[in-house]
């Protein structure tokens, strides 16, 4: 894929996530809805997924619909600069320690920035910014990360989910491949999606 067809297909993602943010606001919470899973089949623009809890989903994609691909990354890829999303919860030593780090393509940076609660993990935070500083500590390498209004202390345990963003497409919809799918609820077992983003190379979406 060209420079520029990364970059339109990159920022074309990030508007999505965007508008899926502002049409939340805008639905009922009980509709709304981001699944796990991994590929059964695909025909046409409709995505036949198994979730985490092996009940069959049928996923709608709109027509054209780009697709966001994950692949694995380690903390030597976190550099100054990198605009990285980190979920960390509380450590004893008073430092949060990170539980997934994601890392954006610099066409994304400054996507949801700031710092918030993370419903994932007790007392966790999501935490999107700006790598001011790694540097490395006894416990992992330890980030200072830098958002508007704020600057958190991170550090990444070994065993960390690392992961960056990657262009894909709906070829790497392959039946076996993992899943992310944020959308809502358009029936028994249906969802109608916003966001797919589907793991590359057996690795699994956080």
């Amino acid at each position: 894929m060209d420079p520029n067809s990364f970059r339109k297909t990159i920022l074309m993602v990030a508007s999505g996530a965007v508008v899926a943010l502002t049409a939340a606001h805008g639905a009922v919470a009980a509709d709304r809805v981001r699944l796990h899973g991994t590929v059964e089949s695909l025909d046409g623009d409709t995505l036949k997924i198994k979730n985490s809890g092996g009940k069959d989903i049928m996923v709608m994609m709109k027509s054209g619909m780009n697709v966001l691909g994950v692949k694995k990354a380690s903390a030597a890829d976190i550099k100054p600069g990198d605009f990285v999303g980190v979920g960390s919860q509380p450590t004893a030593s008073g430092v949060n320690g990170a539980v997934q780090v994601v890392i954006f393509p610099a066409s994304m940076k400054g996507t949801g920035e700031g710092d918030r609660p993370w419903d994932v993990k007790p007392n966790g935070s999501m935490t999107n910014a700006t790598v001011a500083n790694a540097v490395k500590d006894v416990n992992g390498p330890m980030l200072t990360l830098d958002y508007k209004g704020g600057e958190r202390k991170i550090s990444i345990p070994d065993g960390t989910t690392i992961v960056a963003l990657a262009p894909a497409t709906k070829d790497d919809l392959k039946a076996g491949a993992g899943v992310s799918v944020q959308g809502v609820m358009s029936g028994d077992n249906m969802v109608a999606a916003d966001r797919v983003s589907v793991g590359l190379d057996g690795v699994t979406p956080p």
